[in-house]
């Protein structure tokens, strides 16, 4: 059976979650490179990608990418990382989603619902080019 991580090691993986909304992406690529799981999700299913999305950071989702993180997470409100770069309308994140394989259909609020929901043409244009 594997050991339990301690308080110490607990806080240092949340400390990710909060260089990820940060957009802190030389920090967190570092502890990627490290050994931090690139997949690695909070409490809400939220991983580093969709919290990075959700906060209109592309270099740091780029940086996820680059390093194996999985466009095909769905946090536990059905969310995917480029649904919430659909939601920041950011063009740069659902371009790198996109290109790295991400699925504009994937999960109950997909990127192309939440397109169609908030009226974002530029997005739904981009999601159905990509």
């Amino acid at each position: 059976m594997p050991e339990a991580l301690t308080e110490a090691e607990l806080e240092f993986l949340r400390s990710m979650f909060d260089l990820a909304r940060a957009g802190r992406t030389e920090e967190l690529a570092a502890a990627l490179d490290a050994g931090v799981p690139a997949n690695l999700a909070n409490d809400a299913g939220d991983t580093l990608l969709i919290l990075a999305a959700y906060h209109d950071h592309p270099d740091t989702v780029l940086a996820l990418l680059e390093r194996g993180a999985d466009t095909g997470r769905i946090n536990d409100r059905g969310q995917t990382a480029l649904g919430a770069a659909v939601f920041r309308r950011s063009t740069e994140s659902v371009t790198h989603l996109l290109s790295a394989g991400a699925d504009p259909a994937l999960g109950p609020r997909s990127a192309l619902q939440i397109a169609q929901f908030f009226d974002l043409p530029e997005m739904l244009t981009l999601l159905r080019q990509g």
